[in-house]
C-alpha cells in the first residue's frame, strides 16, 4: 500500500519564518470554571503557533484534534496546560489560543431585587513565546454614562447613554472575570441590568444623574483601580459612549504601562 505524502512536512526555500499560523474562528460549545460556578456557553477559538522557515507547513488538524479530545472546564490553569499541549504537537517553541466566549452574570435588580442574565463578552489568551507562559483577560462591560457637560448647563435633564468599557489585563496570577466586571460596574454612571421594574428605572435614572462621567472619566477611574491591583502587569482601558445626542461615538484609551 502506497504512503499518502505529507506535503506540510517537506521543506521550504524561501527561508521565510511565519510568526502565527493556525486556525481562526473554530467554534465549540466549553465549560467555564470561574469564582461564580460553572457555565456553559460557546466559545469561538484562534490557535496559531510559530513556523519555522524550513517547513512549509504546519499540521491545521492537530489544531482541531487537541480541541476535541479537551473534556475539562476552562479556566487560566487549563488554559495554560492546552497551550503547552499544543506547542508540544505542532513541534514549535511559540504558540498561541485565543478564546471568545459571552459570560452570563444574573443581578438582582437594585430595588425589587428580580433577578435575570446580563451578558458580557470576554476573551481569555494563553501564549507561550521563547519558553515563557503569559496570559491575558480581555472583558467588554456596557454600563450608563451620563454627560456632566449636559447636566451642568441644562435647566434639567441631561443626556446619557450606553457605554462600552473594555478592560485588556497581562497578570502575574489569576484575576477573575467577575472582579473586572465589579472593577468597570462600580465606576460608570449606573450599571446594566437586564430586567427592571418601574421603581428599578427610576433608581438606575437618578442614579446616573446623580454621577455624571466622561469618557475621560471611564477610563481614568478604572485605570486607577487597575493600578493598585498588585496582580495586574499591564492593562488597556478603553471606553467608547455610544452619545444620544451625535451621530459618532466618544472615545478614550490608555495603556499601562
Amino acid at each position: 500500500m502506497n504512503a499518502i505524502a505529507d506535503v506540510q512536512s517537506s521543506p521550504d526555500l524561501r527561508n521565510m519564518p511565519i510568526n502565527q499560523v493556525g486556525i481562526k474562528d473554530l467554534r465549540l460549545p466549553i465549560t467555564l470554571d470561574t469564582a461564580e460556578g460553572s457555565q456553559n456557553t460557546v466559545a469561538r477559538l484562534t490557535m496559531t503557533v510559530f513556523l519555522p522557515a524550513d517547513q512549509k507547513g504546519t499540521h491545521m488538524s492537530r489544531f482541531v484534534a487537541l480541541m476535541e479530545s479537551q473534556t475539562e472546564a476552562l479556566c487560566f490553569n487549563r488554559l495554560k496546560i492546552l497551550t503547552e499541549e499544543m506547542v508540544a504537537l505542532l513541534d514549535s517553541h511559540s504558540g498561541k489560543i485565543s478564546v471568545s466566549f459571552p459570560f452570563f452574570r444574573k443581578k438582582a435588580a437594585p430595588v425589587s431585587g428580580i433577578q435575570s442574565l446580563l451578558d458580557y463578552d470576554v476573551t481569555l489568551t494563553g501564549e507561550i513565546k521563547n519558553g515563557a507562559y503569559s496570559h491575558t483577560l480581555k472583558v467588554l462591560v456596557p454600563v450608563t454614562s451620563l454627560c456632566p457637560c449636559s447636566k451642568e448647563i441644562s435647566q434639567y435633564g441631561a443626556h446619557n447613554q450606553r457605554s462600552h468599557v473594555t478592560v485588556t489585563i497581562t497578570c502575574g496570577s489569576e484575576v477573575g472575570i467577575e472582579e473586572v466586571i465589579d472593577c468597570v460596574e462600580s465606576q460608570a454612571s449606573c450599571q446594566l441590568y437586564g430586567l427592571l421594574k418601574r421603581p428599578d428605572e427610576k433608581y438606575v435614572t437618578e442614579k446616573a444623574y446623580e454621577n455624571p462621567k466622561f469618557v475621560e472619566d471611564m477610563v481614568r477611574d478604572v485605570a486607577t483601580r487597575l493600578i493598585a491591583d498588585s496582580r495586574v502587569c499591564g492593562f488597556v482601558v478603553e471606553s467608547e459612549n455610544f452619545e444620544s445626542i451625535h451621530n459618532h461615538s466618544a472615545y478614550a484609551y490608555i495603556s499601562y504601562p
